[in-house]
C-alpha cells in the first residue's frame, strides 16, 4: 500500500517546491536584512569588533560582510544569481558560527549557533536547487528548479 501511495503524494507535494522555494529565499533575505543595514549603519564599530575576533583585515571583511548580506538580500528576493551569492553566504554564516556562535553551544537562546546553521541549511538548498520557478533565475535562464 504504501508503493502505491508515496508516489501519488510525491506528485502532488512537488508541486509545492517552487513556491516552498519562493518562501524559503524570502524569509532568508529578510533575515539578512537587519543583520546587513546594522553593519552599514556602523561600518567602523563592525571592523573594530571583528578585529577583536581575531578576524584578518577587520576592516575589509566588515565591507565584505555588509555587503554581501546585502546584495544577497537583493538577489535573494528576486531569485537573481540565487545558486551564486549563495556561496559566499554561506561563508558569512560559517564564520560567524566560528567566530561567534560556536562557543555559546547550539540554543539560539544562548546565541548558539542553531540560527546561523539553518540559514546555512537553507543557503545550501539553494545552492543546489537554484531558486524555483518564481525567480529571475528561471525567467532569464530557464532554470527549472
Amino acid at each position: 500500500m504504501l508503493k502505491t501511495i508515496y508516489p501519488i503524494t510525491k506528485n502532488i507535494l512537488s508541486n509545492g517546491q517552487s513556491i516552498s522555494l519562493l518562501l524559503a529565499r524570502l524569509a532568508v533575505a529578510y533575515g539578512f536584512y537587519e543583520p546587513a543595514m546594522q553593519k552599514w549603519s556602523d561600518i567602523s564599530s563592525v571592523a573594530t569588533w571583528f578585529g577583536t575576533l581575531g578576524i584578518p583585515f577587520p576592516t575589509l571583511n566588515a565591507y565584505m560582510a555588509a555587503s554581501t548580506e546585502l546584495l544577497g538580500v537583493v538577489l535573494l528576493t528576486l531569485g537573481l544569481f540565487t545558486r551564486i551569492i549563495s556561496i559566499p553566504l554561506m561563508v558569512v554564516m560559517i564564520v560567524a558560527i566560528t567566530t561567534v556562535h560556536l562557543a555559546h553551544g547550539f540554543s539560539a537562546g544562548d546565541n548558539g549557533f542553531e540560527i546561523p546553521l539553518y540559514y546555512l541549511l537553507f543557503l545550501a538548498l539553494f545552492a543546489s536547487l537554484g531558486a524555483g520557478k518564481f525567480s529571475l533565475d528561471h525567467l532569464l535562464f530557464g532554470e527549472e528548479q
